[in-house]
């Protein structure tokens, strides 16, 4: 880590303020094309966990559905620190990993798999339409677990991304593009976290 790394480090451990417990990332599948791309991913990961993230969710926008295959082969053989589940669109089971991965599964499809979960167990009588809340719904999403930061590289766009999950997420945009991305610009996002006050919606 270079010296400014480690001075940003340093701030960030020295700091009363909590760190994220859960991190979200959003690219796309064209900032894994370039070299060193899961390289890249395979640092932030180790980044994430060292500085105090239980959980971290990996959003990649997708445009051509045919590349899917080969990213999820791809990360099948990410070295990463905690466990993966990877996702695609056919998965609808709720994601249960310390690394969850989504590849072209948008907020919106997500967000169908739920709501037609839930009016299947109405009309077969298994749930009361008055017993339909937020809960309800998010014991139905493939991702559960709303992140506490958002981290979207390249352009000011969460690109369909966990949608109910986000709403009150602190969301960091920067302009480095993934392939430029560096420790220090992890630790700049954290650094802005803890200098927020949190005010879930109100």
């Amino acid at each position: 880590m270079a010296l400014y790394d480690r001075y940003l480090a340093s701030r960030v451990q020295l700091s009363d303020a909590a760190l994220p417990e859960t991190v979200a990332l959003v690219i796309t599948e064209r900032d894994l094309l370039s070299g060193g791309a899961y390289g890249t991913l395979e640092r932030f990961l180790d980044l994430a966990f060292r500085f105090g993230a239980d959980r971290v969710v990996v959003y990649v926008s997708v445009l051509d559905e045919s590349a899917v295959p080969t990213l999820e082969s791809e990360f099948q053989d990410l070295r990463a620190p905690r466990d993966v589940a990877v996702r695609v669109p056919e998965d609808d089971e709720p994601a249960d990993a310390p690394i969850q991965i989504s590849i072209g599964l948008g907020g919106k499809h997500e967000f169908a798999i739920a709501v037609r979960g839930i009016a299947e167990e109405v009309a077969a009588g298994d749930l009361d339409p008055e017993d339909v809340d937020e809960d309800a719904i998010e014991g139905r999403l493939v991702f559960p677990t709303a992140p506490d930061l958002v981290i979207k590289t390249g352009a000011e766009r969460l690109s369909d991304f966990m949608i109910w999950q986000s709403v009150y997420s602190e969301l960091y945009f920067t302009d480095v593009n993934w392939q430029n991305f560096r420790d220090r610009d992890y630790l700049r996002a954290l650094r802005d976290y803890q200098e927020r006050q949190r005010r879930f919606g109100r």
